[in-house]
């Protein structure tokens, strides 16, 4: 079963396991699928959801809504977020203006079916709209019940210390980060990470298994497996080349084999387990296409992979790590 952990420094408790739910499609198959899977996470202890309006133009909310009909909703922490476009895309359809943030949350609030969200998130930062602007109206939210707390999503070590001076000067807490973190991926932790443990503010890391690639599933000269987000231009297939165009990344990752077999974890185990192993990190997030795949990665809850094993893991990656702290800032559009 799942630990939970503290988000931020608040009181909410929350499963160091997260579901999130992206699609692609909506399709009743699918549709089908992911409420398995869902299923699969709720019966593995998972109590956290996490999604967002921008998620297959909103289908995504809908499905997870219906997914978790007829649950116990104090027993659940739904997360979702706004900033990338919905509906027609007009002048107002994305950004963090407080007309888009006022008109997100109660779209989001219908499809998933709940008078409130446990954390509403800022998806990205937006430049184009003042600070100031963004944090009253998530302040406003907070006030009207309909989010109990408020996160951002990869903003960098100084926008996150903006938007907290600013919350606590409006009353409300800004309690997280939902930032890409992973074995070889770890841009968060040389500005990010410090900035967000001196204020309380916790990581709930995305892509904890590299868009597939800690799972070992793409090996070192072989083409790339049928029906992989590498192959899946729609669904990541760019995000996946930075890995993939290193040419020792791959034999890397293969090498890790022997200390997941020590611990008794597969790969993709041994992905989640790692940055969990953060402190600052409250939860990683897993998606899913199959139930069973919910209840392996569940597996890596709890998991502690001692000081020399860890130390292995970095020789064994070497420089194939990314570490730049600038790739945040790059994450942001600077225009809408």
């Amino acid at each position: 079963m799942v630990n939970y952990r503290h988000l931020g420094r608040s009181g909410l408790k929350i499963s160091e396991i997260t579901y999130g739910n992206w699609l692609t499609h909506g399709s009743q198959v699918e549709n089908d699928a992911a409420t398995a899977c869902v299923r699969a996470a709720l019966d593995a202890g998972i109590s956290s959801f996490d999604t967002a309006d921008v998620y297959a133009n909103t289908v995504a909310e809908e499905v997870l809504g219906e997914a978790l009909k007829g649950e116990r909703r104090q027993s659940l922490e739904i997360f979702t977020k706004v900033y990338w476009p919905t509906g027609p895309k007009g002048p107002n359809d994305t950004g963090l203006s407080r007309k888009h943030i006022m008109e997100s949350i109660d779209g989001s609030l219908q499809r998933l079916q709940t008078d409130y969200v446990d954390l509403y998130q800022a998806h990205r930062y937006d430049h184009a709209t003042p600070l100031e602007e963004t944090m009253q109206a998530f302040a406003d939210v907070v006030r009207s019940g309909k989010a109990l707390y408020i996160g951002v999503s990869e903003w960098t070590a100084d926008q996150i210390r903006a938007g907290h001076a600013l919350a606590q000067d409006l009353g409300f807490q800004l309690i997280s980060n939902q930032p890409q973190y992973s074995a070889l991926w770890r841009v968060i932790e040389g500005e990010v990470v410090p900035a967000s443990e001196e204020l309380g503010v916790s990581q709930i890391v995305w892509s904890p298994v590299a868009q597939g690639v800690l799972t070992g599933k793409y090996k070192p000269g072989a083409p790339l497996p049928e029906g992989s987000r590498a192959t899946d231009e729609k669904g990541g297939a760019t995000m996946i080349k930075r890995f993939l165009d290193q040419p020792d990344v791959l034999q890397r990752v293969q090498d890790l084999t022997p200390v997941a077999q020590e611990l008794g974890l597969s790969l993709a185990q041994l992905a989640v387990a790692w940055v969990l192993q953060n402190q600052n990190v409250a939860a990683a997030i897993i998606g899913a296409s199959r139930p069973e795949q919910v209840t392996e990665n569940v597996k890596a809850s709890g998991v502690e992979i001692p000081a020399e094993l860890m130390t292995r893991i970095d020789e064994i990656l070497g420089d194939s790590v990314i570490t730049d702290p600038a790739e945040t800032a790059k994450n942001s559009p600077a225009s809408r």
